[in-house]
């Protein structure tokens, strides 16, 4: 069974994305939030992979609640 992921921080991480793949975080363990460096391996947890076709802001999840992972959904306005 996966943990719990931790709380990276109740807000989203607006990036500057240039194309490409990225490995979003999902375990909230990574020092290099909000991209997977590794910290899951144990966890039962895994990143998210994304193909982003243009550059542009994205609001990554900072909370690792989204209902819309790995995306930011406000989520995080309504953690105890």
């Amino acid at each position: 069974m996966a943990e719990e992921p931790l709380i990276a921080q109740r807000f989203p991480f607006v990036v500057q994305e240039e194309p490409g793949m990225k490995f979003w975080c999902a375990c909230g363990r990574s020092k290099s939030q909000p991209y997977c460096d590794g910290s899951h391996r144990g966890t039962g947890l895994s990143p998210i992979r994304v193909e982003l076709a243009e550059a542009g802001r994205v609001a990554w999840c900072g909370c690792k609640r989204s209902g819309n992972k790995p995306y930011c959904d406000g989520t995080h306005r309504n953690l105890p």
